[in-house]
């Protein structure tokens, strides 16, 4: 049973129930002051201890999407490459669909109502970068009368480590776009929702690392690319948008101000505005100045030429330790570069903040991606 498969926090509720109960019904028998029954109370109390903690912690992992396999979680996975397949096999193309799902929403099982989602396998032409996304795909996708339509498409990205599902199970982006479309608050767009952590576990930022994955060639040119092939998506130039939290959200931000031309939109949740160097980046730069400081929004605002894209930084005055970081950016932003922002009173960050942001981001995106 995998990390975030419901039976396994299941099994850990159950147990921690049974143990609570066990602990309740054997005290007595327990409360004697040799040493078996000193350790039996303290065997109880561990583990009853340690299975509460489990069901919490596989809970919580479950909301937000931190680890998705036990791998992930018990640091097995130590290579620090990105998934090569420079002989693609016969049959297989750089877009390959591996599954199907339906959209949480009344009738959603069939994708002329709710739509559909799609897990797809992508490999980048020119990074050699491989990775799994899902692709919501609008109910009118499905309808006869848009069989000749094109549909505005936007980048979804999770946050670091986090996982693609978590954008779907804990974020509710293809519900929320639905429900948003029906309302006639946007128009029906296309979601392709992946990690920006491309080359795991490695955190690269969506920098193109001097001999190591090219994270960000891979969004701005290969990803569009795989996707417009596949898909009826507006081809226009600008015509994409991008949207993410925490790391996703500076990626957003990022790819939107390199590659206006790719990105009429960017929004980031939460971001924050320079690529950190930790253990889970290693050197992202080698010594390369320029690169470093084209890392750094701040530094591309004040001294790069501005881009003619549209911005979009979320925060909240309390609980959010980017709030000043995010009005220094808002006021650093200049023509023909257009900037809004969402500043809630107080939000963390989190899932349950970033549900508050997600329905009016992305109504501000169909806007800006449908601008005639």
């Amino acid at each position: 049973m995998g990390l975030t498969s419901r039976k396994v926090l299941a099994l850990a509720v159950v147990l921690a129930v049974l143990l609570f109960i066990g602990t309740v019904w054997l005290w007595p028998r327990l409360a004697h002051r040799d040493w078996r029954a000193v350790a039996g109370r303290v065997g109880l109390l561990l583990a009853t201890q340690l299975t509460l903690f489990l069901s919490v912690g596989l809970a919580v992992n479950q909301a937000f999407g931190f680890y998705a396999t036990w791998d992930d979680l018990l640091g097995r996975e130590q290579g620090q490459g990105v998934v090569t397949d420079l002989n693609v096999a016969a049959g297989r193309g750089p877009l390959n669909v591996v599954g199907t799902s339906y959209v949480n929403v009344p009738g959603g099982s069939r994708p002329s109502v709710g739509g559909q989602i799609q897990k797809v396998d992508i490999l980048g032409k020119r990074t050699h970068i491989a990775t799994s996304a899902f692709v919501y795909l609008p109910p009118e996708y499905f309808r006869a009368g848009f069989r000749h339509r094109s549909f505005p498409a936007a980048v979804v990205l999770t946050g670091y480590p986090g996982t693609a599902e978590a954008l779907i199970k804990g974020l509710h982006y293809p519900s929320t776009a639905h429900q948003q479309a029906k309302a006639g608050a946007m128009r029906p767009m296309i979601l392709v929702m992946l990690r920006p952590a491309v080359a795991p576990p490695r955190d690269t930022e969506c920098v193109d690392v001097p001999k190591g994955p090219r994270t960000e060639s891979f969004f701005a040119q290969d990803l569009p690319q795989v996707i417009s092939a596949h898909y009826r998506v507006d081809r226009k130039p600008g015509g994409w948008g991008i949207v993410g939290d925490s790391t996703g959200g500076y990626c957003a931000l990022k790819l939107a101000m390199h590659h206006p031309d790719v990105y009429g939109a960017g929004a980031g949740l939460s971001p924050y505005y320079k690529a950190p160097i930790d253990p889970t980046t290693g050197d992202l730069f080698h010594g390369d100045q320029a690169l470093e400081r084209r890392a750094d929004l701040m530094w591309v605002l004040k001294h790069g030429t501005p881009p003619g894209t549209s911005l979009l930084v979320t925060t909240s005055k309390h609980g959010e330790k980017d709030y000043r970081a995010t009005m220094r950016f808002i006021h650093a932003v200049k023509p023909p570069t257009q900037v809004s922002s969402i500043v809630l009173n107080s939000g963390g960050h989190n899932f349950n903040t970033w549900r508050r942001e997600i329905p009016a981001t992305l109504v501000w995106m169909s806007a800006r991606l449908t601008k005639s």
